[in-house]
């Protein structure tokens, strides 16, 4: 194995241990936010994106990105969302074609409710996984960052 071959190895490992640490975080939140809140993760990243606007919106297009989702799927989304009433759609004043969202009252109620819990589950996740031979520097190293 050449000096080549060794480095694309090494960041495929690196890949997959990030990968297998995001898959038991994101699991763990997942059953534990849809039980207590009925909230997705990626519904509850948009609810997080649109809390953090303090008191301002975002237009569809930066919550796409937010929610790391396709144009149609936040579209889906926020339908989804606005549903349940925890946001809401206004049109741009400037671009009658601009759409923007934000968070209801309701919304910011379930956010507020969800945080504590999601931060929660997100530090035992990792106290978990820090367990994981395979796992325990990555969670070290991300730790070290304050995480």
């Amino acid at each position: 194995m050449g000096i080549a071959d060794t480095a694309v190895e090494v960041r495929a490992s690196g890949w997959r241990r990030l990968a297998a640490l995001h898959g038991l975080i994101e699991a763990s939140l997942e059953r534990e936010l849809t039980n207590r809140f009925e909230l997705s993760v990626v519904e509850y990243t948009v609810l997080d994106a649109l809390s953090r606007q303090h008191g301002w919106h975002m237009r569809m297009q930066q919550l796409a990105r937010a929610a790391a989702l396709s144009p149609s799927a936040t579209t889906r989304l926020v339908n989804r969302l606005e549903s349940r009433r925890l946001l809401t759609r206004v049109l741009c004043d400037d671009d009658r074609r601009g759409i923007y969202t934000e968070l209801t009252p309701i919304g910011r109620d379930l956010f507020e409710q969800a945080q504590p819990v999601h931060d929660d589950v997100l530090r035992q996740a990792l106290a978990d996984a820090r367990h994981i031979p395979e796992l325990a520097d990555l969670v070290d190293h991300l730790r070290g960052g304050g995480i």
